[in-house]
């Protein structure tokens, strides 16, 4: 083993990574209420399976879908991503006490699509987002579940470019892509209608940028922090929205990027391929600090034990 080997330059933690406020809001909710007894999570609290062990070895009980009846008149959860209106209704009739962790964005995301819904119940409301994800059917509850959801550009023929549109995003979507969506239905508008078209009879298009600022303002640091080191490790829970978009984004700047969910997915190979190189760890909104510090000790230890 050299003497002279410094883990301290080879290996660095980007200190803006990890939870948003929103989730360490939903976690630190639900250590609290821990404390007073028995509760349930409905779905994952967080899309990071370590961080969701961690949590349910302190008893935190987690069930999927909407099955409220197997728990009537037992304390949940609602996590960060929010809830539908239906939710709600199915606890209050189920006879659950919610304990209510829902980001203080995304609700303030719901009551904007709710008002517009109820305002212009003609129009179309739009949300670009990932179908099936939690927060995205929370949002489509606040329509009666009628909002179209466009995932990718390609997918804009699913909107009635003879109706008004209104726009609305997933708060954790990619601002990039998010403009790129919007310069593409002003296209198409233009294309299907034509710019000599009077005015009274064109249709409204309003978009809303409604992606958090906490997600915006990382994904320009981590650019920036992607490009100061050799490789990147990042990690993020699989099924982490989020972690994939800003994954993508430090692959746009870093070609030598590698994707993980936690320490034991670093290969042999990776650490091997790693000597004499820096490595920058960074994560999702969701990934905690903690489980970034493990994959950085393991590469550390591996990485002394492997130096020659």
């Amino acid at each position: 083993m050299s003497s002279d080997f410094s883990t301290k330059q080879q290996i660095e933690i980007d200190p803006e990574s990890g939870f948003c406020f929103g989730v360490v809001t939903a976690i630190k909710k639900a250590e609290e209420e821990l404390e007073k007894g028995k509760l349930y999570c409905l779905g994952d609290i967080v899309h990071n399976g370590q961080e969701v062990n961690r949590l349910e070895k302190l008893g935190l009980q987690t069930i999927m879908g909407d099955n409220l009846q197997d728990i009537s008149c037992s304390r949940i959860l609602f996590r960060a991503h929010g809830e539908p209106p239906a939710t709600y209704k199915k606890a209050k009739a189920n006879g659950n006490e919610i304990v209510d962790a829902t980001c203080p964005v995304v609700l303030n995301l719901q009551k904007r699509i709710r008002e517009q819904y109820l305002q212009t119940p003609q129009a179309q409301i739009v949300i670009f987002g990932k179908r099936g994800h939690a927060e995205v059917i929370g949002l489509q509850g606040q329509t009666d579940n009628t909002a179209i959801v466009i995932e990718h550009l390609d997918e804009i023929n699913n909107i009635d470019f003879n109706k008004d549109i209104y726009l609305f995003s997933q708060t954790t979507k990619s601002v990039d892509e998010f403009e790129k969506l919007v310069a593409a239905i002003e296209q198409r508008i233009e294309k299907e209608q034509g710019l000599n078209q009077p005015k009274k009879q064109r249709i409204t298009f309003c978009w809303h940028d409604t992606i958090c600022r906490q997600v915006r303002n990382r994904t320009k640091h981590l650019q920036q922090f992607a490009l100061t080191h050799d490789r990147i490790l990042f990690v993020g829970g699989h099924n982490s929205s989020n972690g994939h978009v800003l994954f993508s984004q430090c692959k746009e700047v870093n070609d030598d990027a590698v994707y993980v969910s936690s320490p034991q997915e670093i290969t042999e190979q990776y650490i091997l391929a790693s000597k004499g190189k820096t490595i920058g760890i960074c994560g999702a909104t969701s990934t905690p600090k903690w489980l970034m510090q493990a994959c950085a000790d393991k590469l550390k230890e591996h990485l002394i034990l492997t130096k020659v």
